[in-house]
């Protein structure tokens, strides 16, 4: 084969097939190679036909097809089989030339294997891909690390696959976002935060449909108008059209009939695991995963539901303020788990030396991606006034939307208490609010404790130093 080709991609499941042909669809010239290579052959007479592209049957053939500095994307699954295709392409590959995951891999595993990849003379990048399989061919959010040499090389390319926003269509969503691990890292927490949208979206949906009774063409209605406001996004938008859908079997509302137990893939659970690590509170997110966990114990929910008992029955007051105030208490939490995946972020720069710029980062995540939202225009906004925000809740954007919807947000954590439905989400993030915004928490007690039974000390608030109590000496006897 001459080296004809632009691009190089393994892996044609519909990802990567979809990806090939938005690669394609931009005027480069691809060739393609599937482990399996009846794949090839599939693709080449089917999706590919009267297409640039090259199918390859061996990683040789792939490599031969390609110009000088090589760039082959890897769209296999996350784990040893990454591991695997590097150690075949790295003596078939010349220095300078570009090996890319596309992959959703662990960002330690990317730190891991750009230094690696590095040290044969090589560059590697690892790059968040979000959006799914229409993303995929249409335009997905893209995150990139790595060797920041190979950026230059890849950069139009990515950039033409990617999608666009801004007034004129013409800003892609991707970006460098920094070295090594640092885009799966923002991909991760785009994955979480995520996580924490779709619960607080459901806790709203459950709220709306135990607690006043709505129907799913009265909950459409509720979307619809929740779209055109501040709650605009794409995971809004295909709730709405969720209750409008029918099952073509039984004509009965389609989201009825589905079994209320949710799946996961992990990447909600790395990000809180990695908070826990860095010592920060992704509360939202790691309350979003157990929801899911809770879930799947769908026997042991119904055993329980039989035994076990609570409150029950309906919102008495003001149905339609009701309604605002659950989309109030969904916008004041949102915002709330935003500030936690930015605080987690802005942790794990400190940690592992990457020098994230967080304002754009947001826009990364404005369109092709599940969370696209006219939202994050605010954080991009937020970053820019000031590029060393703490938090975004300090941001006066997003500190006056949540004390305006204080008042209804704490009102719905009530009522759900009071009707006994579970809002683990709201009431996590409400929780958070509140621990953030105390001057005072009740740790100095817990200090305390610690220090009583295992001497683990303590520090005053009245002088310097390290301090240890004999508490039982100290304590007064009884009268």
């Amino acid at each position: 084969m001459s080296d004809t080709c632009d691009f190089g991609l393994i892996g044609l499941a519909v990802m990567g097939e979809n990806l090939a042909l938005n690669v394609e669809s931009r005027g480069y010239r691809v060739a393609v190679f599937n482990r399996t290579t009846s794949k090839v052959d599939e693709f080449m007479a089917g999706r590919a036909q009267g297409k640039q592209f090259v199918g390859a049957h061996s990683l040789e053939e792939l490599v031969g097809s390609l110009a000088a500095p090589r760039k082959v994307m890897l769209m296999v699954k996350a784990g040893p089989a990454v591991d695997e295709f590097i150690e075949k392409l790295i003596p078939l590959l010349s220095p300078g030339d570009v090996i890319i995951d596309g992959g959703n891999t662990h960002f330690s595993e990317t730190e891991r294997r750009t230094k690696y990849v590095e040290s044969k003379g090589l560059l590697y990048i690892g790059t968040g891909v979000s959006g799914g399989e229409e993303g995929a061919l249409k335009g997905p959010s893209i995150m990139p690390g790595g060797s920041e040499r190979a950026w230059p090389l890849v950069k139009d390319v990515f950039q033409a696959i990617s999608a666009k926003v801004g007034p004129k269509g013409d800003i892609p969503c991707c970006e460098w976002v920094g070295p090594r691990g640092a885009g799966h890292y923002v991909k991760m927490v785009h994955n979480g935060i995520e996580y924490g949208d779709m619960q607080l979206i459901c806790e709203a949906y459950w709220m709306l449909k135990q607690a006043l009774g709505l129907s799913n063409a009265e909950l459409y209605d509720v979307f619809a108008e929740w779209n055109r406001g501040e709650l605009d996004s794409y995971l809004i938008e295909i709730t709405r059209d969720i209750f409008s859908v029918k099952d073509p079997d039984t004509g009965k509302d389609l989201v009825d009939l589905i079994l209320d137990t949710a799946g996961a893939k992990g990447t909600g659970k790395w990000m809180s695991q990695l908070a826990l690590d860095l010592g920060v509170p992704s509360t939202l997110v790691t309350e979003a995963v157990y929801a899911r966990c809770l879930s799947a114990m769908k026997d042991a929910r119904v055993r329980a539901s039989k035994r076990l008992t609570g409150p029950s029955g309906a919102y008495q007051g003001d149905r339609k303020a009701f309604v605002e105030k659950v989309r109030q208490a969904l916008y004041a939490s949102k915002i709330c788990s935003y500030a936690q995946g930015y605080v987690q972020m802005q942790a794990a720069a400190r940690e592992h030396d990457w020098p994230l710029k967080f304002g754009p980062i947001a826009l990364l995540w404005r369109g092709g991606c599940i969370i696209r939202a006219t939202f994050l225009e605010r954080i991009k906004e937020a970053f820019d006034a000031d590029p060393k925000l703490e938090n975004l809740l300090l941001a006066p954007y997003f500190k006056d939307a949540v004390e305006k919807a204080q008042p209804a947000w704490r009102e719905v954590v009530v009522a759900a208490v009071q009707l006994g439905i579970p809002v683990p989400a709201f009431a996590a993030a409400l929780a958070y609010y509140d621990g953030y915004r105390s001057e005072r928490l009740p740790a100095n007690l817990l200090q305390a404790q610690r220090d009583y039974f295992g001497a683990h000390t303590y520090n005053r608030v009245d002088k310097e130093g390290t301090f240890h109590s004999e508490w039982l000496q100290l304590r007064k006897k009884p009268v």
